[in-house]
């Protein structure tokens, strides 16, 4: 749909409607699509089956190895199931599954068996949920052939590459920050709205620093632009949006500009999208560099609980300015 000047027609979303309505929309398309979850009546599930009846709509037990792998025999046997695995940390007991099966059947088989899967996890960042409920397991998955791994910022975002997801042959995973979750934007009305996955995106165009943020760190790195705007540094902020495959030429591009690169994110330093990313930066762009590359994310140790410890765990807004003044 557009609008009378041409242009796609918008509704106002926050992630979180975005993302269910990605889903409703595309079951909505394709039969085989199916959810399945802990706890999904909870959430608003109760509307969905009303719409879809109980057949394309299974809460599952607090088992997440067993209907894990029940999800991937049904994406094998036609079905394109989104597995909602809740909290991130539990994909470690699904990890067997995700990474024995589902990532490795297509190649095992020579191509004869399809994995058109997604799984979601939400990875929480405030409210104590302390080191077993707070992970972000996502680099784990990334050092795994076979599987896709997608974390966008926006409410558009979301919704196109959630479609580009449950429209793909091969497992997806989908990592999500709930402080997005209220975050309202623009999304395009059209039901065929996707998004590319291994596309990164442009959120702000600068000159003297390029500053890739990663999923939830979106919040406190615009916070810090802003701030640094005041004071007349103009910063580049880059949105990889997909993991895996990431977007280097995107990166690249905007170091060739700016000749500064920084990495924020959540995740604990060690072997983190930083260090990949840093990593192929010094290997394909060392010459474009001015400074030496930085990474602000979470120390090597797990999750606090304690609310006052958590507060400033994870990458602030005064820990970004610092790493980018330091570069200047």
């Amino acid at each position: 749909m557009q609008t009378a000047d041409n242009k796609p027609a918008m509704t106002r979303l926050t992630y979180l409607e975005a993302l269910v309505q990605a889903q409703i929309e595309e079951m909505e398309r394709d039969e085989r699509v199916v959810l399945m979850g802990e706890d999904i009546l909870v959430f608003g599930g109760d509307t969905v089956v009303q719409r879809f009846g109980n057949n394309r709509i299974w809460n599952m037990p607090i088992s997440e190895g067993s209907f894990t792998g029940l999800a991937i025999g049904a994406a094998i046997n036609g079905l394109r199931p989104v597995l909602d695995l809740t909290t991130a940390s539990f994909i470690y007991l699904a990890s067997d599954q995700i990474i024995n099966q589902a990532s490795k059947l297509r190649y095992m088989t020579g191509g004869q068996i399809d994995i058109p899967i997604v799984f979601r996890c939400c990875m929480h960042s405030v409210g104590a949920k302390a080191a077993q409920h707070a992970d972000r397991p996502y680099p784990f998955f990334m050092n795994v052939p076979g599987l896709k791994i997608i974390s966008p910022t926006t409410a558009a975002d979301i919704k196109g590459l959630m479609k580009s997801a449950i429209r793909d042959g091969d497992p997806v995973l989908v990592f999500e920050d709930p402080r997005l979750w209220p975050l309202k934007g623009d999304v395009p009305t059209d039901p065929d709205h996707l998004i590319p996955i291994g596309k990164a995106d442009v959120k702000r165009e600068g000159n003297d620093v390029t500053l890739v943020a990663i999923a939830g760190a979106i919040r406190p790195t615009m916070e810090a632009v802003n701030a640094l705007a005041e004071e007349s540094i103009s910063v580049e902020v880059i949105d990889p949006r997909t993991l895996k495959p990431l977007d280097h030429e995107t990166i690249k591009s905007s170091v060739a500009k700016t000749g500064r690169l920084v990495v924020v994110e959540n995740g604990h330093r060690v072997c983190n999208v930083g260090a990949e990313i840093a990593a192929v930066m010094a290997e394909e762009a060392f010459d474009l560099l001015k400074r030496p590359i930085l990474r602000v994310c979470a120390p090597d140790i797990h999750v606090p609980f304690s609310p006052a410890l958590e507060k400033d765990f994870f990458a602030t807004k005064e820990r970004i300015i610092t790493a980018v003044l330091r570069l200047l």
